[in-house]
């Protein structure tokens, strides 16, 4: 069991890392004995990845093939990939342990995130490609004036990408610290230049397959112990269902809502933050410019949504399944009748469970995957903001060569990976858990209403567009700051100025009323050329016409 207890301790520290929900302090780990099963497995995959890169690499000459893998990446590879990029360890560990501890409440995560999805499909992801190169600031800026709204784009998706880039940097560091037993901040320097390795030589393709290969892994093992724990009840989910209801402490009350958000704004402002969130993230928006037309944007989000909403309904069955299978088992608790790791730790014990020591490697193999392919999402969408938004059109005005752009991004890749490895091992011992969550309304509060508001409406301006998103963006970190989350649980004050568990409610809302009352307040000689520019780009986003050249394929 020290080897089972090494893994479990080891998760429990990256769902800290990477979870939505605010947690304690991370604290410091203690070494462990090593799980030679993970470790083998782990290594398996980072050779393997490594070899990927080295092939990705051949393929990676121009800007248009770093940034975007050529625009040769397929609908049905992209979907995977987008899928891989979204369903994070935080998803696969932290919705099982909310349904383990409160049941059909539980879901709100999965709805949350779910659900953000057709808002990408149906507003986004066809105007995105049609419209876009590299960037979302590429589709925000395409009528304004390019320094201001590039200016803010890159602001934005750096924030974004900082937030969630320490909080993967601190959770892998934790993982790597327990699987080998190394000092953590040696973890952190190991994790931060495989990262670096991955984009600097492999860019976009390499990226996307490492995507494709986690998210296959993930959606195997999920699927694994999803099927393992209905064959104990004949696939009866209603046999599942009743036995939770009888072992459970909350007995009846695990089928119906109420047990996790207690309080109606913060359930409508979480669920905004969730739902919004996915249509500003920029890792996310970025891969609708790895598929050749608007055809296979639809096919990405069509796929991503298939497997992503088939992913959350395993962790329904995984988190009902630990309510009978891990709540009910002594040797998964401690001498107080706690589960061993924190409620956080019900899918790896019930990895365990069902598949013994050589499953819960695996499990822990595919939780470092996770990381390692998000970080390396969130890596390239920064080095992006910064080499193509800032560098070549607001310093160079469009003038750089694909060549130094590319050297730019470079640069700019390695100095991410070193300040993700400085901050990684700065934030050590902080509860880094908030920067995820803020990570979402901040999308949800500034690059989503930019990128509706320019996209959709007419009378949007430069002046408008920047200072709003500029009000969401900065209402959406303060916010934060003041609540619970930072406010108490970071600072240690004694209670928060601001309530609520989510900013995104009133921020996101301040970010749209802000675009929306600067356009029509604004009477400058470029406000009347940003409105003339919308009926071209209209006509460009909806049919696609333009875009194929723009795009370089």
């Amino acid at each position: 069991m020290k080897a089972h207890h090494a893994i479990v301790a080891c998760a429990a520290l990256l769902l800290s890392g990477a979870s939505l929900a605010a947690g304690g302090d991370l604290g410091q780990a203690v070494r462990q004995p090593t799980n030679w099963t993970a470790i083998g497995m782990f290594v398996v995959f980072v050779i393997g990845t490594l070899f990927i890169t080295k092939w990705a690499a051949s393929k990676t000459k121009s800007a248009a093939a770093f940034y975007t893998g050529g625009g040769g990446i397929t609908g049905f590879q992209n979907g995977l990939a987008i899928a891989g990029d979204y369903m994070s360890a935080a998803s696969f560990l932290g919705i099982s342990a909310a349904v383990f501890t409160n049941g059909y409440d539980g879901l709100i995560y999965s709805i949350g995130f779910l659900v953000g999805w057709p808002i990408v499909t149906f507003l986004m992801a066809e105007r995105l490609r049609n419209l876009g190169r590299f960037t979302f600031a590429d589709v925000a800026a395409y009528r304004f004036k390019q320094g201001p709204i590039r200016a803010f784009a890159a602001s934005g998706t750096l924030v974004v990408v900082a937030f969630y880039l320490i909080a993967q940097m601190v959770g892998a560091g934790q993982l790597i610290k327990l699987l080998f037993g190394l000092e953590y901040w040696v973890a952190v320097v190991i994790v931060g230049t495989l990262m670096m390795v991955y984009v600097l030589f492999g860019g976009m393709t390499a990226t996307t397959w490492v995507q494709i290969i986690k998210a296959c892994l993930l959606l195997g093992g999920a699927s694994f112990m999803a099927f393992m724990v209905l064959a104990q009840f004949h696939f009866s989910p209603e046999a599942l269902f009743a036995k939770a209801v009888e072992v459970h402490a909350k007995k009846d009350s695990i089928m119906s809502p109420g047990n996790f958000i207690k309080d109606p704004i913060s359930a409508i402002s979480f669920g905004i933050a969730l739902m919004f969130g996915t249509a500003g993230l920029p890792h996310i928006l970025m891969r609708f410019f790895t598929v050749p037309n608007a055809k296979e944007a639809r096919k990405s989000v069509f796929w991503a949504t298939t497997w992503i909403g088939y992913f959350y309904i395993l962790t329904f069955i995984i988190g009902f399944g630990a309510i009978v299978l891990v709540g009910t088992n002594p040797s998964f608790q401690d001498g107080s009748g706690k589960l061993l790791g924190g409620v956080n730790m019900a899918a790896v014990h019930l990895a365990s469970a069902v598949g013994g020591n050589a499953f819960l490697g695996f499990i822990s193999a595919v939780a470092f995957a996770t990381i390692l392919a998000v970080v390396a999402g969130l890596t390239l969408a920064g080095a992006s903001a910064v080499s193509h938004d800032l560098y070549a059109t607001v310093f160079k005005h469009g003038n750089a060569s694909s060549r130094d752009e590319l050297r730019v991004s470079r640069i700019t890749t390695v100095i991410l990976g070193l300040v993700a490895v400085v901050l990684g091992i700065v934030f050590e011992k902080q509860n880094i858990a908030f920067m995820v969550s803020l990570a979402f309304a901040v999308a949800a509060s500034a690059n989503f209403p930019v990128l509706f508001m320019s996209v959709l409406w007419k009378g949007c301006t430069t002046r408008g567009a920047t200072i709003g998103g500029f009000l969401g963006l900065l209402s959406a970190v303060i916010l934060t700051i003041l609540s619970q989350a930072v406010w108490v649980d970071v600072f240690h004050f004694k209670s928060a100025p601001f309530p609520y568990t989510s900013p995104a409610l009133f921020s996101m809302t301040i970010g749209f009323l802000g675009i929306w009352l600067v356009s029509i307040t604004d009477q400058s000689a470029r406000a009347r050329v940003d409105k003339a520019g919308f009926e071209a780009q209209e006509l460009r986003s909806e049919t696609g016409i333009g875009a194929v050249e723009a795009a370089g394929h």
